[in-house]
């Protein structure tokens, strides 16, 4: 769009607060934008004159543009940042962060669960998180394990049944871990207080805990109840030295969000130090792409709304390194000079320059990787195996199924050191009825080299096969059956104990665990697994596969679908009697399958 063709429609801008979205001739999304005056905002692209090359690529590629008005500047800023996010327009600040950060859920149920997801439904549970790293966190449950009695079983708790008598405690409450909701040894309202100190452990405010522990420990101990109030002592003791071990701010500090800031080129850095009640319970360091020269202040600005709506942070209190236009109210934002509040300024900046290192670094160390190191991992390689040849082309075999159904095969190819993905295949069986590993694994494998015969291209050096000697057999069948014996060396990897089979040898070859030989070898067959995996997935999406039980008359997929997964095979079903098959679809379904079933035997 050119300045003239905007000034035919600049007066039907209004002069309010909003967001501004533009659009190309193929009506794909480029640019969402926030303005205390739409008018003037986006008048200033047709009329100003842009330094950036960006810029002006934008401005030439729009083809129409919309606008929302809302109330206010803060508004604006809330929508722009939710559209940005749902949206990622390709002209926008880009986050460069799609990790899927776990929560620990509280269960919408009687006596609700506690554990880690990375799921979030809505399904009228509490989501606290999320969380920056698994590790943490699996820590942090069983530390609350270990203070905070909760069940971890999936019993239907409800008030009926327990009343019923239909369930007895189990060997958690024995241990300590559970104090017996199921046989009504312990009410909603002290599991609901016990619920409530898990919070406050997760939020870092372990002052409540600790109180109540030790108003638990008097309470047991007046009741000459000495044990119990020992057994409460502990829990204190345990929680004093988890603190003692937190990385603490300051105690007064309360509750703050800091974030630190660095650039390079087109590429922020953000970090973020989630401070309550004055430690420090999560820390993230984010990486954006920049495209419009957006400055320092807009790009933290936009930083700063996105992780705190991302950990759905509370805190009315952001320290910052320089002063951003940051427009919700509530917020108080802060650049300190001196002081506790500056001395975590710091150290997020700390971080994020940490962070930067590691990078560098880790580029640096793949590209020395790349440059020289690989190919002394394959003359280890071809000394470890005793190769005639430097392995400079591998190949790998795997075949996938589901459930026992549906096989399929799946190639990587592996060029000096590194993935040639150009040279991977997939395979849909053709030659083998039911699921029968060895009788897959040859038809690919004589696939494969059938067709390298055919088109007069080389041969790997080295060809591993995903299994132990039964899959190894049967791939080197159809290496003989082509007459190529001698033009490769096959070698079967056992899936459990990570042996080396060579054919004809009795005994198996076993790598040292952390041998760079193994390791590569291991990463070969986790990238066949991936690529077999994910071949198998997209068709199953599409539908390619069709459930054989689908073909009955009055058989749905549902039904289908349900048997398969619950007795993993059709030949399983095949073999099971109509009794046992009526409890699972009922009388009248069963005798169809099982009639069905035995029509197509004869």
């Amino acid at each position: 769009m050119t300045g003239a063709q905007f000034q035919h429609i600049a007066n039907t801008i209004p002069a309010q607060p909003g967001i501004y979205k533009y659009f190309d001739s193929h009506n794909e999304l480029l640019y969402v934008g926030k303005a205390k005056h739409l008018r003037k905002r986006i008048s200033s692209y047709f009329t100003k004159t842009f330094t950036s090359y960006k810029t002006h690529e934008l401005v030439k590629r729009i083809a129409r543009i919309e606008f929302t008005i809302v109330g206010s500047e803060q508004d604006a800023f809330l929508l722009e940042n939710s559209l940005i996010k749902q949206f990622q327009p390709r002209f926008n600040i880009n986050l460069k962060d799609d990790k899927t950060y776990p929560f620990i859920v509280i269960k919408n149920e009687p006596f609700p669960r506690v554990f880690l997801t990375r799921n979030k439904a809505n399904d009228g549970s509490e989501y606290l998180g999320p969380f920056t790293s698994v590790k943490k966190v699996r820590e942090l449950l069983e530390f609350i394990k270990q203070t905070i009695q909760l069940r971890n079983c999936s019993l239907n708790l409800t008030d009926n049944n327990i009343q019923k008598g239909k369930f007895k405690v189990c060997l958690e409450y024995h241990l300590g871990n559970c104090k017996g909701p199921c046989e009504g040894l312990q009410s909603t309202k002290d599991y609901k207080e016990d619920l409530d100190q898990l919070k406050n452990l997760l939020k870092g405010n372990l002052t409540p805990v600790i109180r109540h522990f030790k108003e638990e420990m008097k309470a047991q101990a007046a009741a000459l109840a000495y044990e119990k109030a020992e057994l409460a002592r502990k829990k204190i003791d345990f929680l004093e030295n988890y603190q003692s071990r937190s990385v603490v701010a300051n105690a007064k500090a309360g509750n703050l969000d800091i974030f630190s800031l660095l650039k390079e080129k087109d590429t922020a850095f953000v970090n973020y130090l989630m401070v309550r009640n004055g430690s420090i319970i999560q820390t993230q360091t984010s990486r954006i792409e920049t495209h419009l020269d957006e400055s320092l202040e807009e790009i933290l600005s936009f930083s700063v709304a996105w992780l705190r709506t991302t950990f759905n942070s509370d805190a009315a209190e952001i320290v910052v390194p320089f002063n951003i236009d940051y427009p919700q109210n509530e917020i108080t934002v802060t650049v300190p000079k001196s002081g506790d509040k500056k001395k975590l300024l710091e150290l997020s900046e700390k971080n994020v320059s940490h962070f930067i290192e590691e990078l560098n670094k880790n580029d640096r160390l793949k590209l020395d990787i790349k440059k020289a190191d690989k190919f002394t991992l394959l003359d280890q390689l071809q000394k470890d195996l005793q190769l005639r040849e430097l392995p400079i082309h591998i190949e790998c075999f795997d075949n996938s199924n589901f459930q026992g159904s549906y096989p399929v095969s799946a190639m990587v190819c592996f060029r000096n050191g590194e993935p040639s993905k150009k040279d991977y295949r997939r395979f849909n069986v053709k030659t083998v009825e039911g699921i029968n590993d060895f009788a897959t694994m040859k038809e690919a494998v004589f696939r494969r080299y059938k067709r390298l015969m055919e088109e007069d291209q080389p041969f790997p050096q080295l060809v591993i096969i995903d299994g132990g000697k039964g899959q190894l057999n049967a791939a080197m069948e159809a290496i003989s059956e082509l007459n190529l014996n001698g033009r490769t060396t096959l070698v079967g990897l056992a899936k459990n104990e990570e042996e080396i089979f060579f054919t004809g040898d009795t005994a198996s070859l076993k790598l040292s665990y952390n041998s760079a030989s193994l390791k590569f070898i291991r990463r070969i067959r986790d990238e066949v697994h991936r690529f077999g995996i994910t071949f198998h997935r997209q068709k199953r999406s599409k539908g390619t596969f069709k459930n054989e039980l689908e073909n009955i008359p009055g058989i749905g997929k549902d039904t289908a679908d349900r048997l398969l997964k619950e007795f993993k095979s059709v030949k399983k079903i095949k073999e099971i009697t109509e009794e046992k098959l009526a409890e699972s679809v009922g009388i009248v379904k069963a005798r169809k399958i099982i009639d069905y079933l035995r029509k197509a035997t004869l």
